[in-house]
């Protein structure tokens, strides 16, 4: 398992309660239903990620277009 910074933990549970339309969609729709394991806004070390497959070793951010 990953290192990670414990005082993240608050900020990814909020941010797991309150995911964006895109974050949702991509959650619900698709990496859910996956056999491979996928966690949503996983602290990793001084981060917090959108999505982690430990398995893989794979990250991956969903970012919108408001965001260029």
């Amino acid at each position: 398992m990953r290192d990670y910074n414990r005082s993240n933990t608050p900020l990814a549970q909020k941010l797991r309660r309150n995911m964006t339309p895109w974050e949702r969609k991509l959650w619900h729709e698709h990496l859910k239903s996956l056999p491979i394991r996928w966690q949503r806004q996983k602290p990793i070390d001084e981060f917090i990620v959108d999505f982690y497959c430990a398995k893989a070793r794979l990250v991956s951010c969903a970012v919108n277009s408001l965001l260029n």
